[in-house]
Parts: C-alpha cells; structure tokens; sequence
C-alpha cells in the first residue's frame, strides 16, 4: 500500500527548478534510500514532505493516517544543555493545555526508551550524551507519536561506522514492523546494506528501483 506518491513535482527557487517533474511512491514497510551529491534537491524533497515549501506544479499525496518522524542531522548540543534525554524526548508530546504528562505518555516514553535502547542512561543530561546517544534520542523522540513514515535526513553523517550501523539496525528492526522509512545519505554500502528500494538524484534526472539495481556511481560520493 503506497502512503506518499509523489507524482510530477517540481519546486523552484526563482527562476532556477531544484526538483523538476519528480515521479515516485513509498509503500508501508519500504526502507527507501534517497542518494545523490550535493545540490540535487535532497533536502528540497524532505523539506516539500514536511510541508515547508510549497512546490510550482505536480502533487504529494499522503495518506491521511499517516503520521511523519523525523531525524535530522547530527546536531551538536552543548555540555550544559540541561534537558535529560527522557526530558528530551518528552519534547514531542503533544498535548493542548495540561501542563504535566499524563500516564499514558509517560508509558509511551518508557516504551520508545527501551525501545531504542536508552534505559540505562534515560536520566542522564542530553548535553553529556556521546554522538550515537543523542542520534537515537532524536530517534526515540520522532518515535515517540507512532509516525507510519520516518524521515532520516543525513542522520548518520556524522557518526563513526559503529554508530552509524547501531542506528540503522534499530530503524530496520522498527521498518520490518511496518514502519515505512526514508533514508536521505551519500553513503551507497549503507544504502545497499539497508535499503530495500531507492530514489537517485543526478542534475540531469531521477531514477527509482528495487535496491539491487542501484547503480554504482562513477566516483565516490563523500
């Protein structure tokens, strides 16, 4: 079942067209890899998704029912930063008036805790939290409302190989419960070695395919 179609899409800044007449889907449980160099409108897509831009022509169909997550890129937060990561991730919340958490979201919060494996350091301050720690607490707290599809948008760029896979294998453990994921990177073994289908973007055009007919590119893309 496709939950995002996106179907003729073109955005423009002025007069000069970052995505031009852009055709593809995501179906529930796909672990999508968008890949490209720098300059190929990757972000210009994410940020049309999350309702940002507004594009010139063609459509982004999203099923109703679908909730959006979210993880950006590796994000430096200072030492005194003085949320907790549970506090951290109780940021997503929402709820319109009651200034405290009820029990239902704090079982939530447990759950998506133990889920992403932060139990053992839940109390600890964000801010003293090593890179792969904070990535999954952004993990965790897009997890946090359930979303149907999760957007990682160069989440792993800024790890080392060990966390970069730490990451990844939870988000597979959660996309082969249903979850649909769009992986945005530069890195082809880890869209080879996760992905299921893929989106390339190139200057000159799109293309899109089961992983296994992914093309190498022609240099290495850092």
């Amino acid at each position: 079942m496709s939950i995002v179609t996106v179907s003729n899409l073109t955005v423009a800044y002025g007069s000069h067209r970052v995505i031009n007449n852009l055709n593809f889907n995501i179906n529930q449980g796909d672990f999508l890899v968008v890949i490209g160099e720098n300059g190929v409108g990757k972000t210009t897509l994410v940020r049309s998704l999350l309702g940002f831009i507004k594009s010139q022509s063609g459509d982004i169909t999203i099923d109703p029912q679908t909730k959006i997550g979210y993880v950006p890129q590796f994000r430096n937060i200072d030492q005194e930063y003085p949320l907790s990561i549970r506090d951290f991730i109780a940021l997503n919340v929402r709820h319109s008036y009651l200034p405290w958490l009820k029990k239902s979201e704090r079982q939530r919060i447990d759950q998506v805790i133990d889920a992403t494996n932060l139990q053992d350091i839940a109390d600890r301050p964000l801010g003293l939290a090593s890179g792969g720690e904070k990535q999954r607490a952004y993990l965790a707290q897009a997890l946090l409302p359930a979303p149907g599809l999760l957007i990682l948008d160069e989440s792993t760029a800024s790890l080392d190989n060990e966390m970069k896979y730490e990451l990844l294998d939870l988000v597979t453990h959660f996309q082969q419960q249903g979850l649909s994921v769009m992986f945005i990177t530069h890195d082809w073994g880890l869209a080879q070695h996760y992905g299921t289908r893929f989106l390339r973007m190139t200057e000159d055009g799109y293309l899109t395919g089961p992983i296994n007919e992914l093309p190498q590119p022609e240099k290495e893309v850092k």
